[in-house]
């Protein structure tokens, strides 16, 4: 049963299908309707989702939505709101102000930058669990899910993949890996997954890391830039003082069992120092990292040796 794969373009990105299965094709087919219909649930930018209707009845009122994006806005609440915490779901309105990674970029000007800090307080999603309402305190608040949607995509997507009865599947949404069973080129099983150096074009790897059964995922300074006045400026954003974040590390990986997990901790670590961020990553279950800083040094959890395979440093 050999694997059957697709490239398509999708949430800013290309995604990468690979699956293993009697009917892969018509798997195939099926996954690419299930991307289709999750793009538009969690979508800040299609102007239909139920997510830009949360967004456009702030400081107005509550709005029912889905189960499952309530759920992911309840845990991006959770961790936007935990003490040291570089997440924040509340954020829309810098990325908005910004608008990096879009043709229109640019910098804001001071001025409003600081008149949008106040409508990023993730505190001011009030939520009711009964009711699966959301209701944005203020008018001009913004939920942002792009730090997380594409995680808990990918958790989905391996619920749609088992109830499929899929043998192996490599589900790549652009930074965002997830293996699924046997790898069918590799004798121990096991995935090998590279991870993107941030200094040298894509597709070259600063480590190759076996995985089975887990996801992997990358953020980093790199993905996503612009240049102005001989400055650039990258996306992932500061929300206590709305600029990019200021920080030592290039790229940060984290490997897990759930997707959105890896989503979590690259944005709640990602403002932190190498040091700190292996620290806590050894105090979660079933999570662990690998940090590349600016200056080319690579660290990574522990529990990982076994699994890296090489590194380019």
């Amino acid at each position: 049963m050999a694997m059957q794969s697709r490239d398509i373009q999708m949430m800013g990105t290309v995604i990468h299908l690979a699956i293993q299965h009697d009917y892969a094709e018509f798997v195939l087919d099926k996954i690419i309707l299930r991307l289709k219909e999750y793009e538009k649930r969690f979508s800040a930018n299609d102007p239909t989702s139920e997510l830009v209707e949360v967004n456009q009845n702030a400081g107005i009122q509550p709005v029912k939505i889905n189960p499952g994006l309530y759920e992911l806005i309840k845990i991006g609440k959770k961790h936007s709101t935990a003490e040291d915490s570089s997440l924040n779901i509340a954020i829309g309105p810098l990325v908005q102000a910004w608008r990096i990674g879009f043709e229109d970029a640019k910098v804001p000007s001071h001025q409003d930058i600081q008149s949008l800090l106040s409508k990023t307080n993730a505190k001011d999603i009030i939520l009711d669990d009964e009711n699966l309402t959301v209701f944005l305190k203020h008018t001009g608040m913004f939920i942002d899910l792009g730090a997380l949607a594409k995680g808990f995509i990918a958790d989905l997507i391996i619920q749609d993949l088992e109830a499929m009865n899929a043998t192996s599947a490599l589900i790549n949404l652009g930074g965002n890996v997830m293996t699924y069973g046997i790898s069918p080129n590799q004798k121990d099983g096991y995935w090998r997954i590279g991870i993107q150096h941030p200094f040298l074009p894509r597709g070259n790897y600063i480590a190759v890391l076996k995985a089975f059964n887990q996801s992997v995922v990358t953020s980093g300074v790199y993905e996503r830039t612009f240049t102005m006045n001989n400055k650039t400026y990258h996306h992932i954003l500061d929300s206590t003082t709305g600029y990019p974040i200021q920080t030592k590390i290039a790229g940060l990986t984290i490997v897990s069992n759930k997707s959105v997990d890896g989503e979590i901790w690259t944005s709640r670590l990602f403002g932190q120092s190498p040091s700190q961020i292996i620290h806590t990553l050894n105090q979660i279950q079933d999570v662990a990292g690998i940090v590349v800083t600016k200056d080319g040094e690579l660290y990574y959890s522990e529990s990982l040796r076994p699994y890296l395979i090489e590194t380019y440093i």
